[in-house]
């Protein structure tokens, strides 16, 4: 075989490892705080902004945090590297990334939120069919 051949082999095999590393890392699963708990990987965790407890950003280490309460009723706390994600305020649910750590709360490196959308039409303002 000659060099360019080998050459070309190994570039193929490098960005099929690399392309199957990424493919991995992206893919992550959503659970509850129950599932984060028990797996200690990476994981999605869907819930919602608890208002009445604290939240708020930590300037001295660069991270904002608040609870989260998952669908099953269960809180934890969640800690962001970095500031509170735009709209946060408005968010009706919120998606941390990240892993449960051993130290007792959620540590994300990516939250995102949906908030109310302005196109959604209320339930008053639906139109009824005409006869």
């Amino acid at each position: 075989m000659n060099a360019k051949t080998i050459a070309g082999a190994v570039i193929i095999v490098v960005f099929l490892v690399f392309g199957a590393y990424s493919f991995l890392d992206s893919n992550v699963e959503y659970t509850d705080i129950a599932g984060a708990m028990a797996k200690g990987k990476k994981v999605q965790l869907k819930g919602t902004w608890n208002k009445d407890r604290e939240a708020k950003f930590d300037a001295a280490k660069g991270q904002f945090s608040f609870y989260l309460v998952d669908d099953h009723g269960k809180e934890c706390q969640v800690v962001l590297d970095g500031a509170a994600p735009n709209n946060f305020e408005l968010a009706t649910s919120v998606v941390a990334k990240g892993r449960y750590v051993k130290e007792g709360y959620f540590h994300a490196n990516e939250v995102l939120t949906k908030c109310p959308s302005k196109y959604e039409a209320k339930a008053s303002e639906v139109m009824k069919p005409q006869s």
